[in-house]
């Protein structure tokens, strides 16, 4: 357990705010949220979204976006939809609120084992179970991000076992995410009914599911950068054998959207960081010069709770 989740338990939440001081006092706040958390409940997303991501804010609608992990590359095109009988542009989705609605239909998906996901009340409950109330400016943010989640094309590149260059490309759902005709914020029936993931997305979900605490992501649920660096640790430590260096270079081009510079982008990473820390207890990460070194941890989900994801 970290440093801080020891804090908190040894002197509380309000004393330990007071001896990390104001800079640390967010993550004061997480730990000991996560400390109080007992729910249970999981969620699930693609390994190749725990490997590269989508950008933190808004690009120029017609803009493509490409983003190269440590083995993964990822390129989202922007695409058009039908909006009151014209197509409309609309650009890569961005920001906390897509990762959470991405988040929502993997997890979906994977519990019911079809690609045809349940929205309706129950992707408004679970927006809600994120901090994330769906009404007012919160409602047109979700609105518009799977708006973009529905228009969008994604492609991921990496090598094969070979070495050959290999890629994948396809939409995320069929048709798209559409608001209900008869949608009311008040009586939890935004949306349609149903949506269907793509065929080749959903099928790479099941051959590549990472679990994720549900608890984890809603402590840090508007927070963009931390939950990418929460998901790719979750995906990257309990498998390392020993430990690993990462240099500041290749963070940078995993999680440095809209930084230019790489000593504008450190501070805003080390926050990150201590905020997926503070939701991931078991971590053992070092900070250094050089980079980061990661170290072989335990996984959030234990392996014997991952069967649960299913039927959950």
């Amino acid at each position: 357990m970290s440093s801080v989740h020891h804090l908190v338990r040894t002197h509380g939440r309000d004393e330990a705010r007071r001896l990390v001081g104001p800079d640390r006092a967010a993550v004061v706040d997480v730990a000991a949220r996560m400390l109080e958390d007992t729910s249970t409940g999981l969620a699930v997303t693609y390994s190749g979204f725990c490997l590269t991501a989508l950008p933190h804010r808004k690009l120029a609608d017609g803009e493509k976006w490409v983003r190269e992990g440590a083995r993964v590359s990822l390129l989202v095109e922007p695409g058009e939809l039908p909006v009151r009988g014209k197509l409309t542009r609309f650009g890569v989705p961005y920001g906390s609120r897509a990762r959470l609605i991405l988040l929502y239909l993997q997890t979906q998906a994977i519990r019911q084992d079809s690609p045809v996901v349940e929205l309706g009340r129950s992707m408004n409950d679970w927006l809600a179970r994120m901090d994330i109330p769906v009404g007012g400016k919160t409602y047109a943010d979700v609105r518009h991000q799977a708006s973009c989640i529905s228009a969008c094309h994604l492609t991921f590149f990496w090598q094969d076992d070979r070495g050959a260059d290999a890629w994948r490309k396809d939409s995320i759902v069929t048709g798209g995410i559409h608001l209900s005709a008869a949608g009311n914020p008040d009586q939890g029936n935004l949306w349609d009914d149903q949506v269907e993931l793509s065929q080749t997305f959903f099928r790479e979900l099941k051959r590549h599911p990472v679990p994720v605490h549900e608890a984890a992501i809603k402590a840090i649920s508007g927070k963009s950068m931390a939950l990418d660096v929460y998901i790719w640790l979750a995906y990257r430590l309990h498998v390392l054998t020993k430990a690993t260096p990462i240099t500041w270079a290749a963070l940078h081009a995993q999680f440095g959207a809209g930084y230019k510079h790489l000593f504008q982008f450190k501070p805003g990473f080390r926050q990150a960081l201590d905020l997926a820390l503070a939701v991931y207890p078991d971590a053992l990460v070092d900070v250094q010069d050089e980079g980061v070194l990661l170290h072989p941890s335990r996984p959030p989900i234990p392996e014997r709770d991952i069967g649960r994801i299913a039927g959950q």
